[in-house]
């Protein structure tokens, strides 16, 4: 059988590298050490891989999780072999950390070693106007896969202060403390507002990524609330 299907750069990556780009949309995963990744992200895997339901880990984070919209539910990948994670197309990049942190939107995130540390905090000065704004943050020695729609640009916060969208932003230094800043005012909110109601203020040594896309936050269902989130309770 003969096709453009079959040429060398749609075929499986071959190398030492654990975390690898099978191509700009897609990570490859080779397995010893266990990884955290979202659920619903594996698309393909090869030889013995278990998933299993991975619990918050303490009572704190546990609620944090319920009670917020950065619930992030986590699988945990072990086994021997290859496992293909993806996420609707976006494109992959990776991140060494390396005793350093970084704080990412919960829906950009995609996979990371399992021997991380991450938690869910509040954005600095996001109250309730702004829907209460929560990220997740992974810090450690390890890789962490982020996922964007769209190609990024990454902005250097150092020199100048930098505002960027509160829901086209990616991730950000974790020493970096955002502030939630709105450019509303009384005659902008009677004429029905600009739709540019909310943003993040940074300043300071680290960089921001931005992506070129803006998520929707989801409509609450009547009735509906945070319970899709209870079966956490008993889950962990």
């Amino acid at each position: 059988m003969q096709s453009e299907l079959f040429a060398q750069s749609n075929l499986e990556v071959e190398g030492q590298s654990r975390f690898a780009l099978q191509n700009s949309q897609l990570l490859r995963v080779a397995f010893g050490d266990d990884v955290l990744a979202v659920k619903g992200a594996m698309v393909a895997y090869q030889g013995q891989i278990q998933f299993h339901h991975e619990k918050s880990g303490s009572m704190g984070k546990l609620l944090k999780k319920v009670l917020t919209s950065e619930d992030m539910p986590l699988m945990r990948v072990s086994g021997q072999g290859e496992v293909f994670f993806a996420n609707e197309a976006g494109y992959v990049y990776l991140l060494e950390l390396a005793g350093d942190g970084i704080s990412v939107n919960g829906r950009n995130l995609l996979a990371f070693d399992a021997s991380l540390q991450w938690d869910i905090n509040r954005v600095k000065g996001a109250g309730m106007m702004a829907g209460g704004l929560f990220n997740t943050t992974v810090t450690g020695t390890g890789t962490v896969a982020l996922c964007t729609v769209g190609h990024p640009v990454v902005l250097d916060c150092s020199q100048q202060q930098t505002f960027v969208d509160v829901q086209a932003a990616v991730a950000w230094s974790a020493n970096l403390v955002p502030q939630v800043v709105s450019s509303l005012n009384m005659k902008s909110m009677l004429r029905g507002g600009s739709g540019e109601a909310f943003q993040y203020s940074f300043h300071g040594p680290g960089f921001v990524v931005v992506q070129p896309h803006e998520w929707v936050p989801p409509t609450q269902q009547s009735g509906g609330g945070k319970g899709g989130s209870l079966g956490d309770l008993f889950n962990g």
